[in-house]
């Protein structure tokens, strides 16, 4: 599988982003388990507005990537969630079921996961 060139997009393609329960618990349960300065370090970077709140500016990278959402899997293979980059990689389709619970960096911020 062709990967997609995400290095030095500093995040802007990584949001906002719809997540659900299941992806919520989930992503609670991983910023639990990381080491204190790791996570404060990740939540005090400067960000452009609309991008994910877990997205590493500094190591221009998911800094969830083990939780991450399924939309985010899903970017730029799926028709309708092309990277701009690379809009040919778009090729599938899909159907999301889960209901959203809400988005990241609009209705879930880093006072939802402390």
């Amino acid at each position: 599988m062709e990967q997609l060139p995400c290095q030095d997009c500093k995040g802007l393609c990584c949001g906002p982003v719809a997540i659900s329960e299941v992806e919520l618990k989930k992503i609670k349960k991983k910023i639990k388990t990381m080491p204190r300065k790791t996570r404060d370090e990740l939540e005090n970077q400067l960000r452009f507005h609309g991008t994910c709140i877990f997205y590493d500016t500094e190591k221009d990278r998911c800094g969830i990537y083990s939780a991450r959402p399924k939309a985010c899997s899903m970017f730029g293979f799926y028709k309708g969630m092309t990277c701009f980059r690379k809009p040919e990689l778009a090729t599938k389709n899909h159907d999301l079921i889960e209901e959203p619970a809400g988005i990241l960096s609009i209705d879930f911020t880093w006072k939802d996961f402390k």
